[in-house]
């Protein structure tokens, strides 16, 4: 089965030099400033606050995000963690991903109850169910 992303052909140069076409500069300075301070607090409220206040991600009760998780530095608002559920330290979660004549984007969906383990990445259009390990 294929990811659930959204495609976007571009043409003359690869997808990241049209960036800021895609999203605007500040955005992802703001996003950059919030997510970059969430990686190194040692407070999961304070974590997932900044996430849910500042960069619209939709978090469960009780979900944790150990130290240096990164989340999507353009599209975090497409990324959904459920409840009690915990993400593993220096793991990646994208919501988009520049291809050479494409760029793709797509919802993350983690379940409740979920455990991901350290140094993942969680590619654009990936849904994990609840319980998994």
């Amino acid at each position: 089965m294929s990811r659930r992303t959204e495609r976007y052909p571009v043409e003359n140069t690869n997808s990241l030099w049209q960036l800021y076409q895609t999203v605007s500069f500040w955005k992802v300075a703001k996003i950059f400033f919030v997510s970059q301070s969430a990686r190194i607090t040692p407070s999961l409220k304070l974590k997932n606050w900044l996430y849910r206040t500042f960069l619209k991600m939709k978090i469960g009760d009780h979900t944790a995000f150990a130290l240096m998780v990164m989340v999507d530095a353009m599209f975090p608002e497409r990324i959904k963690v459920g409840t009690n559920t915990i993400i593993g330290y220096n793991t990646t979660i994208l919501a988009h991903e520049y291809l050479i004549n494409e760029y793709r984007l797509g919802d993350v969906v983690i379940g409740d109850n979920v455990m991901i383990g350290a140094n993942c990445t969680i590619l654009p259009g990936v849904k994990i169910g609840d319980n998994a390990l």
